[in-house]
């Protein structure tokens, strides 16, 4: 398979790539036109069918596998592919792993060191409302293993929401010893559920765009309202602690502006911002530097996410 990282300039190819993108439109001198973006695990790439009723261009729409044979040609510094034949791929010419993003670490290893730190909460109301999602909820486990965590910013692969959230959990272990103030069981379960809403706000692979609920609510709305409905079934569940758990969810942003509803108010709530924060960023310049050669020090431009400009450290 030719991945969309490997093209050329210059080169014609016949591939099978996912259509994450379909928009019919017209040219300024009127001739209808298809602009569409394809997708494999390795990026993205702009094409366009300027002849779309011709032969050989048969009809498709987005997020189907198709075989396009084009020629790739460069447009403003940028890649973009000349549709010359399209159709629908047969499902037995491709596999799915070949066209979306996965996160490079093991997932299996991954939820096994979550269970851990579930199995290491030692306050049972916690615990249990732990074990009622990630241990006994097949559904909810199939889902959480295979989400992203963003459409684009960080972590948006297959993999990327269990990634984050062990990453942000792993942060809170560490503050929870380093700093006694904070209440350890508290913090991480918190940081266990603090993106579970995500799972509702953002549609899953191929798509894997923002779905009504996710426009409407966003995913610290939803991810409350699916913990609090949960606490409803286990009897007895302390309302101090569901207050606590919530508000720890609802502050997680850390900022009014950065969409919590609520700015943290209490130590645990503080330090999962901080945890959540810390990964997201470290996990967005990691992607940007993944294809900077280590000795490469050249300054990569102004990164609006990161509000600088940014180079990779020296080695030596």
């Amino acid at each position: 398979m030719k991945y969309i990282e490997s093209l050329h300039e210059g080169e014609r190819i016949t591939e099978i790539y996912i259509c994450k993108q379909k928009v019919s439109a017209l040219t300024k001198a009127g001739k209808p036109y298809e602009s569409l973006i394809l997708q494999d695990k390795t990026g993205m790439l702009d094409a366009k069918i300027w002849e779309p009723g011709s032969s050989g261009i048969d009809d498709f729409d987005s997020l189907d596998y198709i075989a396009v044979t084009g020629d790739v040609t460069c447009f403003q510094g940028n890649l973009q592919l000349n549709v010359k034949r399209v159709r629908k791929a047969l499902e037995n010419e491709y596999e799915p792993k070949d066209y979306l993003p996965v996160s490079k670490k093991d997932i299996d290893e991954m939820y096994d060191e979550l269970i851990h730190l579930i199995q290491s909460v030692a306050q049972p109301y916690l615990k249990r409302l732990l074990e009622s999602f990630f241990v006994e909820d097949r559904s909810f486990i199939e889902r959480f293993r295979f989400h992203s965590a963003a459409k684009t910013v960080h972590h948006g692969f297959v993999g990327g929401l269990l990634e984050h959230t062990l990453g942000v959990a792993k942060c809170c272990d560490f503050f929870a010893g380093a700093y006694p103030i904070l209440n350890r069981d508290l913090i991480i379960c918190a940081a266990l559920f603090h993106d579970i809403g995500k799972m509702d706000e953002i549609s899953p692979f191929p798509e894997n765009d923002y779905t009504d609920a996710g426009q409407l609510l966003g995913h610290i709305m939803i991810g409350a309202e699916t913990i609090t409905e949960r606490i409803r079934g286990i009897e007895g569940f302390p309302a101090r602690l569901e207050r606590e758990l919530i508000h720890c969810i609802l502050a997680h942003h850390g900022e009014l502006e950065f969409g919590s509803p609520k700015k943290p108010a209490l130590p645990e709530a503080l330090a999962l911002s901080f945890a959540d924060n810390l990964d997201a960023k470290m996990e967005t310049i990691r992607e940007i530097f993944e294809n900077v050669p280590e000795n490469n020090l050249k300054w990569q431009g102004y990164n609006r996410l990161l509000e600088s400009n940014i180079r990779r450290s020296g080695r030596d």
